[in-house]
């Protein structure tokens, strides 16, 4: 799942709808919407988002958020380091070589503290 999917899936649910009443309004298949819902799709275009902010009814910093976590969740994401020191090389290939070894509470903790150096 990614984290675009899951908050979809939450904003569905809190409204009461189903995920055919999604693709019947966005003129999309069910399918289509539960692929993007698990992960197995790639990240939609922004005016798909748009339209589901629209539909479900969410404006600034819900509709904000949205459109952020779908901006980070390509199921399958690339990193380019050409250019970049040796270290951040070996960084993204340990990561990428390693991230189906961290459970949910280890991905957290890294997630929180890129969060704070990115911030700072």
């Amino acid at each position: 799942m990614t984290p675009f999917g899951s908050k979809m899936r939450e904003w569905r649910q809190i409204k009461k709808l189903t995920q055919q009443h999604q693709a019947d309004h966005l003129g999309v298949s069910k399918a289509y919407i539960s692929a993007l819902e698990t992960g197995k799709r790639g990240k939609p275009s922004v005016v798909f988002v748009d339209q589901i902010c629209v539909w479900i009814g969410l404006i600034w910093d819900d509709a904000e958020e949205l459109k952020r976590l779908a901006s980070l969740s390509h199921p399958k994401p690339s990193v380019d380091v050409r250019g970049k020191n040796a270290d951040a090389v070996y960084l993204a290939n340990l990561f990428a070589q390693n991230i189906n070894r961290f459970s949910a509470k280890d991905c957290k903790e890294l997630i929180d503290e890129i969060d704070q150096r990115i911030s700072s």
